[in-house]
């Protein structure tokens, strides 16, 4: 019987796929591909093209990790008009067993098998063995999920805490919010802490500064976060630095206020597509200062470790851990 399996990180930019067999209690990887997700209508597209690379190697059960809610087996992507099935995978693939997971708890499946060289410290803090962590990221989307500890090990909880309210802390992310309400009925933090969220930062910022005659470099046609980013770290851009700053301190005070909500004592870890590359703004200070500005309780979140995840394949790698599970599982 055939041990090969097959797993995915389907994300709103792009989707990651892997082709393994297990030998022995050892996973040996076949074949991975990257897609962008934009280059199709359906999923359905990608594994045809996937599993047509895969040549003779049949697998007999998949895990995908999907960035959206998952309701009896079936997915409507958050950031892509895609709808993902199981039974319909299986159906149309022949392949016997199929799951989908969300992407962060198949990321939260990783954190505890990761080397120490794919973590980056912003704060040390006082790590608490089996208490609460917390992993979030910035991307296409923000995606959250929390690790609890229960029957000696980390059991991972799906959520869509991204979809929680922005709040603003101070008049110009007042103003900020204002400007994004033109824009969505509801401002959630993911509507800000995402690609289009700093995009979105920045041109709010062209029009609010040039009002103010704070800064002159304004008018500039952007609608790409790469290109926001570009703007920051190699040109020094006025606007793009502070639409940049601004983005982190909103990250460090909604990762504090994860932290303060489970009291994860265990770690706080920020993954996602934009954390890695602004690492060093991230230890600049502001993102720590932001993230322990809560009033009387202040010097208690300087307790809470802090870790930036540079592994960008930890939703893939927590899809594997599952289909490790599932082959276990006697159901």
């Amino acid at each position: 019987m055939s041990k090969h399996f097959i797993c995915g990180d389907i994300g709103g930019t792009k989707i990651l796929l892997l082709l393994g067999q297990t030998i022995d209690s050892t996973t040996k990887v076949h074949l991975e591909h990257q897609y962008n997700s934009s280059n199709f209508t359906n999923f359905s597209e990608v594994l045809k093209d996937f599993l047509s690379k895969a040549k003779e190697c049949t697998p007999t059960i998949a895990c995908f990790a999907v960035a959206g809610p998952i309701a009896a087996q079936c997915s409507n992507l958050t950031n892509l008009p895609w709808q993902i099935d199981a039974k319909r995978i299986t159906k149309e693939f022949s392949i016997p067993k199929v799951k989908l997971i969300n992407d962060f708890e198949a990321a939260a499946l990783s954190i505890e098998n990761l080397p120490e060289n794919d973590l980056e410290t912003l704060q040390v803090g006082n790590l608490q063995t089996q208490s609460m962590k917390v992993l979030l990221g910035a991307g296409t989307g923000m995606g959250v999920a929390w690790l609890t500890w229960q029957d000696n090990c980390y059991i991972p909880l799906s959520t869509e805490a991204g979809h929680v309210d922005f709040a603003p802390s101070n008049s110009l992310q007042d103003n900020f919010l204002e400007f994004q309400r033109k824009k969505f009925d509801h401002v959630s933090i993911e509507r800000v802490l995402s690609g289009n969220g700093l995009v979105d930062i920045f041109n709010f910022l062209q029009t609010a500064l040039n009002k103010n005659n704070e800064l002159i470099q304004t008018n500039i046609n952007v609608n790409n976060s790469q290109i926001v980013t570009d703007l920051a770290l190699n040109r020094k851009h006025p606007i793009a630095l502070k639409a940049l700053n601004i983005f982190i301190e909103i990250y460090g005070a909604y990762a504090g206020n994860l932290a303060l909500t489970g009291l994860c004592h265990g770690g706080v870890y920020l993954a996602g597509g934009i954390a890695p590359n602004i690492i060093n703004n991230l230890k600049e200070g502001n993102f720590l200062k932001s993230f322990c500005k809560k009033g009387r309780y202040s010097e208690m979140m300087k307790n809470f470790p802090i870790y930036v995840v540079m592994n960008q394949k930890i939703g893939v790698m927590g899809a594997v851990r599952e289909v490790q599970r599932m082959r276990s599982c006697k159901n």
